[in-house]
């Protein structure tokens, strides 16, 4: 309001000033250069939001005297155009080319922090994969050995020296996939995936556990076609994960692992006794604080994304983890991820064997 009531003063002054300029003194023609620059400073500091009203509510009593006097109302109309309206118009435009300069630095502040914001988003999805994958390969791993140095524990032609040395290197497995679980679980973004491929079949997994020393057996059922990629992928951590169950919370038992094909759905079912009691007692150290585990967990919300379903439990003296995964026959999943982009759905963690 202020500066529109300035702009009016300054308008007016001009107005007033073109009158009669058939012989201007010195001071008029000092005043309209005055005039002048404050309407140039006016349009340049000073917006104002009803600008055109404004003059045009000041020019009218120039059009007035104009239609009684033609030269004096003209010459006064004159006056403001010249040294009222155009400063103020010039003044304006270097006010919004100024405007627009501080736009666009202010937008490429704006694009440089975004450019950091997703420089640094992807360095943490790349550090959650490779966490993920350490996690499931070398999780997988550690358990293996703990089972190779259990069953040389139980061995009958072990020394007394060398069964405590083999109990003492399962204890230090087991500890060594706890703090590889917590350390990981720092590092790991959660909602984030391993992107790449499973580098084995579950015939391989399962081969190279029964190598380890796990009592494993693999039955197949229907259809040995390829499976769809995610699909494969989720089967085989699905076996990954109940097999690393096996191994740390029922060593010697045999497991038994079943893949069931039809036309449209893959269920993988993968079982193994609960002992009544373990024979090789676990260390303290690898006692795992209820909760704090999310290898079931991960897996259930892993099959669910890909429209399938995943129980896991004991019953009926066993613990059985059985995940039911579908597919149409173009081979893309029935869930919510995204086939054609290569990546998993997201999940919220997996693990090797926690949340039994």
């Amino acid at each position: 309001m202020r500066n529109g009531a300035i702009l009016a003063v300054i308008a007016g002054s001009a107005l007033l000033n073109g009158l009669y300029l058939d012989h201007v003194p010195l001071w008029r023609q000092l005043f309209l250069l005055l005039l002048a620059v404050a309407a140039y400073l006016h349009g340049r500091h000073l917006p104002v939001r009803r600008d055109r009203e404004i003059l045009a509510a000041v020019a009218l009593p120039g059009v007035v005297t104009g239609a009684l006097d033609l030269s004096v109302g003209a010459g006064a109309l004159l006056v403001l155009a010249l040294f009222t309206v155009l400063p103020w118009l010039a003044g304006r435009f270097r006010r919004q080319q100024a405007d627009l300069v501080e736009a666009g630095r202010e937008r490429i502040a704006r694009l440089g922090r975004e450019r950091e914001f997703i420089a640094e988003r992807v360095a943490l999805r790349e550090r959650a994969r490779i966490a993920a994958d350490l996690h499931d390969s070398l999780g997988h791993e550690l358990a293996l050995i703990a089972l190779r140095a259990g069953a040389l524990e139980l061995a009958a032609d072990m020394t007394e020296e060398n069964r405590q040395a083999a109990a003492r290197l399962r204890a230090s497995a087991v500890t060594a996939t706890d703090e590889l679980r917590h350390t990981l679980g720092a590092l790991r973004e959660s909602g984030t995936a391993s992107t790449e491929p499973p580098d084995e079949s579950v015939e391989a997994l399962v081969d190279r556990a029964r190598g380890a020393g796990m009592a494993v057996a693999l039955h197949h059922t229907g259809e040995r076609t390829p499976l769809p990629p995610l699909v494969d992928r989720a089967a085989h951590r699905v076996v990954r994960e109940a097999l690393t169950n096996a191994a740390r919370h029922a060593p010697g038992t045999d497991v038994l692992v079943r893949v069931e094909r039809t036309r449209d759905t893959v269920t993988v079912t993968v079982s193994n006794p609960v002992p009544v009691s373990n024979p090789v007692p676990a260390p303290a150290s690898s006692a795992v604080p209820p909760g704090g585990g999310s290898g079931i967990a991960g897996l259930r919300e892993r099959v669910r994304l890909l429209g399938g379903t995943l129980r896991a439990g004991p019953g009926g003296g066993a613990f059985t983890v059985t995940a039911r995964l579908p597919y149409d026959r173009a081979g893309v999943p029935y869930g919510r991820g995204d086939p054609s982009s290569g990546e998993d759905p997201p999940e919220e963690g997996e693990g090797g064997g926690e949340n039994r």
